[in-house]
């Protein structure tokens, strides 16, 4: 497994507003990154759990090298 980019402020504000632009979902002012992250897990078809948890057992998870959550193994 290859160690994933930790992303933060406006740098994953602009992942997070790229990948919400390629599934459709609408994005107004003044949404924060923590919701923009659960509309685009819940998209995606995955738990809304971004900076939600205190660990994670999702290693696939694009978001977890900048999510707050320990990984378990």
């Amino acid at each position: 497994m290859s160690r994933k980019e930790f992303l933060k402020g406006p740098k994953l504000f602009s992942l997070a507003r790229k990948k919400a632009l390629l599934l459709d979902i609408p994005q107004e002012k003044g949404v924060k990154l923590d919701e923009l992250i659960g509309r685009i897990q819940t998209k995606e078809g995955n738990e809304v759990c971004f900076r939600r948890k205190t660990t994670c057992t999702q290693s696939d998870c694009c978001w977890q090298a900048s999510c707050s959550a320990s990984m378990e193994i």
